[in-house]
């Protein structure tokens, strides 16, 4: 099959995806504000249980619908995904109480696994040596989507809190359209397996995932890896206003420079040095700059330190796409599907975890009369995880595979 045609359409599927979450960003707070009447301090708690819900679903349900893929094919569980998200946005934005702004969290969770079957699509169609590279393109993609999302969510706002919800629906209807019509299926039918229940959950997926060479503790790694990851969008803005005195535009700011960083590293930087360095010395250095990063971010005590250490910490970036790829290269055809529902699952589970971590543990060391001063608390904590991924990802090296 042809690669460069599916890729393409995958890194399309990626950038809209990430579009439409960034698109409705900016206006969760007035939403909520409209259809429960309360004030942004409680919109605040609403906005967190609608991002666990969403989480939660997600966590549930990735196993399931990567073992699906391993059983029909990536085709048709893209599709049915891409179709309702689209039913999603539509229902954000018609919802007229919070329970239906639930309802739609909880089935946009339970949809999410575009990110896992591209994944799985991308592994069907590229060559081993080949994997680091079109995931790195697949995650770039995402970002740059991720970064233009919100603002076009912003500019949206303007004409209401719903209006970003209806454009983000008709993102995820072109984009359906358009893989009816050119997506193929990459996973051949004597390539297929069952699917089983047994398999088609969290724990039944790590289970069986971990049984091959080397994974099980990969998949640890990877936990705390993604954990000790999600301390930037959970404390970056408390983080930069409490330490710097930053505003909302500094903020946004840093957040732009380090998703571009991410994208040339992923889109572009990671296509040089892959044959160089190879999947496991790249993941090596990956984590070893997060390391180094995250400490720095701890201690950093003027604004200046941390616009310098931004592109160095998109540096680590690499290791997300040479980890996944590696991981790949040990599931057979017929469970890569599996293997990214499971690491949906940590990621998703990561997502849950992490902020309500990273927030208290800013708070602890932040708080009016505190013992110990230091808003970088929540980096030195994420600093301690990402050496205890790189630790036992090393461990997993001197095992063979």
């Amino acid at each position: 099959m042809p690669e460069r045609l599916p890729l393409t359409f995958i890194m399309i599927t990626m950038a809209l995806d990430a579009m439409g979450i960034g698109l409705i960003m900016p206006v969760m707070p007035d939403l909520i504000r409209e259809v429960q009447a309360v004030s942004l301090s409680d919109a605040a708690i609403w906005g967190g249980i609608l991002v666990a819900s969403f989480a939660v679903t997600q966590f549930l349900f990735s196993p399931t619908l990567g073992n699906l893929s391993d059983r029909f094919g990536r085709r048709p569980v893209l599709l049915i995904s891409m179709a309702m998200m689209a039913v999603d946005y539509v229902i954000m934005a018609l919802a007229g109480t919070i329970w239906w702004l639930l309802i739609g969290r909880l089935l946009g969770g339970v949809t999410s696994a575009t990110h896992a079957t591209a994944s799985a699509f991308v592994a069907d169609i590229s060559h081993p040596d080949k994997r680091a590279q079109n995931f790195g393109l697949i995650s770039a993609a995402f970002g740059i989507g991720f970064i233009i999302g919100p603002v076009i969510g912003g500019l949206l706002a303007g004409f209401g809190p719903r209006a970003p919800f209806i454009a983000a629906a008709l993102f995820a209807i072109a984009n359906l359209a358009l893989g009816y019509l050119v997506l193929p299926e990459s996973l051949r039918p004597e390539k297929r397996r069952p699917f089983v229940w047994r398999r088609a959950n969290p724990l039944g997926g790590f289970m069986q995932i971990g049984k091959l060479p080397g994974l099980k503790w990969m998949l640890v790694a990877m936990f705390f890896y993604s954990v000790s990851g999600y301390v930037y969008p959970a404390i970056w803005a408390y983080y930069t206003q409490e330490a710097f005195g930053w505003d909302a535009r500094l903020v946004g700011m840093t957040l732009a420079l380090y998703g571009t960083g991410m994208i040339i590293v992923q889109g572009g930087l990671i296509r040089i040095v892959m044959p160089w360095l190879g999947e496991a010395r790249a993941v090596t250095y990956g984590l070893i700059i997060d390391v180094l990063a995250l400490l720095a971010f701890g201690f950093a005590s003027q604004g200046w330190m941390i616009w310098a250490l931004t592109p160095f910490a998109a540096l680590g970036s690499i290791a997300t796409p040479a980890i996944t790829a590696l991981m790949s290269r040990r599931a057979s055809e017929d469970q890569q599907g599996e293997l990214q529902g499971v690491l949906g699952s940590i990621n998703a589970m990561s997502m849950i975890l992490s902020p309500l971590i990273m927030t208290q543990t800013f708070f602890w060391f932040t708080r009016e009369g505190t013992s110990f001063y230091l808003p970088g608390a929540p980096f030195l904590l994420a600093m301690v995880l990402m050496a205890a991924a790189l630790a036992i990802f090393l461990s997993v090296l001197r095992r063979p595979a």
